[in-house]
């Protein structure tokens, strides 16, 4: 499918590489000008200055035509429209990555002609192009924040079309069902031979479970793209912090025998398995009359109702507490594991009392102070976010794309409710059109420039 829109054709330019100090940075150019403005500004060394060849580094210098003074040796790309990554000519340039020289470098190049890219314009130009369809040109943003190698790999397995050819497959099942009613349309006097009902309803409510499989796999790709928040929870002195520190494997967060030492919520991420989880250890959570602590003590509760899952820790050498008791009934309605802590010691709270107000949670003994139990928890609190189910063949990651999906589920369900109540085939033909709009929209049947706008406007400029 081709997107609906078009552009102004002409020439943008950004720097492609993070701002800062570096060894490197590329100048990106795209459009009818492209080439025109590198043959202005680049000199290849040699006195070579012949035609460039695509798709070929060259090593030359940047000079400014007017004043002849030379900015940098470099090295040049000229990549030829349509085999580009915006589909239109595109010239990079390799130069010195000093601020003050990249920043000379584009600002010669948008003298000549360019203008300085939008966030997202050369990505968007690819999906205008052809080059990219959208859902691909959206995992490109997910590409670039993975957190994590799991992460980078779900992202790339959609730049090179996972998704989309799943999605397309599904379409064209659906619109082998949409010729069979359109027939029967066409051609009523024959509709008993043409429509077969039952048989419809079949290939449909299949569709139908394909697409909601990948609704229900949205979740695990939103963890992985987004990361799951965790929050460390429990009474003063119980070891919260040590744990942090424990699971980070650093010495992140001050620890002393003092009650009430963190007072602020730390925020830490961890890698576990490819999931990226940031970890809140947040304030012994107790009355107080002392008043920055009772700060830090409401900070913790915002926290545990924010987070999507709590380690509640408890300290195996004591008994349960008033305030144990108050943290328990806190989280026993949300996901969560208990953390019994300090298992090198004598062990005297009471277990079967803890699993009764914890709301039957899974629990966890471990020893912060000596790394014990480390692994075990960390396979919980994994298995915890993730869920006991295996890894779906393709994973949703983005939230537009679910909706989609969820809106071409729904027509679906209709479409066969229609065929079960003998209703018109017109009626089951608009259901079908619908649910083929919606799986469209996933890869990018989008009539709405806004939606384009807000989509690309996340993107980094030069990207």
């Amino acid at each position: 499918m081709r997107p609906f829109f078009v552009y102004k054709e002409d020439t943008i330019a950004a720097v492609a590489t993070p701002a800062g100090e570096g060894g490197v940075a590329i100048v990106r150019v795209s459009g009818p000008d492209a080439e025109r403005i590198a043959k202005e500004i680049f000199s290849r060394s040699g006195g070579r200055n012949g035609a460039l060849r695509s798709h070929t580094l060259h090593y030359g210098t940047i000079c400014d035509p007017k004043s002849g003074a030379p900015l940098d040796e470099v090295l040049l790309t000229l990549m030829r429209k349509p085999r580009s990554y915006t589909g239109e000519d595109v010239v990079e340039v390799h130069c010195h990555g000093g601020p003050f020289l990249v920043r000379e470098v584009l600002e010669l190049i948008l003298s000549r002609g360019a203008r300085h890219a939008e966030p997202g314009e050369f990505t968007k130009r690819a999906f205008l192009n052809g080059r990219l369809d959208l859902a691909q040109a959206e995992a490109v943003l997910d590409l670039i924040r993975a957190q994590t190698d799991k992460g980078m790999r779900l992202a790339l397995g959609q730049v090179r079309g996972e998704l989309s050819k799943w999605v397309g497959e599904l379409r064209e099942e659906l619109l082998d069902i949409l010729v069979q009613v359109e027939a029967a349309i066409d051609f009523p006097e024959e509709e008993i031979e043409l429509l077969q009902r039952e048989e419809l309803t079949t290939k449909i409510e299949a569709l139908r479970k394909n697409i909601a499989g990948l609704i229900v796999s949205y979740e695990w790709g939103r963890l992985f793209r987004e990361g799951a928040r965790v929050c460390i929870a429990g009474r003063p002195n119980v070891g919260k912090s040590s744990l942090l520190n424990a699971l980070l494997g650093e010495e992140r967060v001050i620890v002393t025998p003092v009650p009430g030492t963190t007072r602020d919520v730390i925020e830490e991420s961890i890698n576990l398995g490819g999931l990226p989880v940031v970890l809140w250890d947040t304030a012994g959570i107790r009355e107080t009359h002392d008043q920055v602590e009772r700060i830090g003590v409401d900070f913790s509760l915002k926290r545990l109702e924010e987070a999507e899952a709590a380690l509640v820790v408890l300290d195996g050498s004591c008994s349960s507490s008033v305030e144990d008791h108050a943290i328990l009934a806190l989280v026993k309605g949300k996901k969560g594991l208990v953390v019994i802590n300090k298992n090198d010691l004598p062990q005297k709270l009471d277990v079967k009392e803890v699993i009764i107000e914890a709301g039957q949670k899974d629990m966890v003994s471990v020893s912060a102070k000596e790394e014990i139990g480390l692994d075990d928890l960390k396979h919980a609190l994994r298995k915890l976010l993730l869920g006991a189910q295996s890894e779906p063949p393709i994973v949703v990651t983005n939230l537009r794309h679910k909706a989609a999906l969820e809106r071409a589920e729904e027509f679906l369900s209709q479409a066969a409710g229609a065929l079960r109540e003998g209703l018109p085939p017109e009626i089951v033909a608009v259901d079908l059109q619908e649910g083929k709009e919606g799986l469209e929209e996933v890869v990018g049947a989008v009539t709405n420039d806004n939606i384009l706008e807000r989509i690309f406007s996340q993107f980094c400029i030069g990207k």
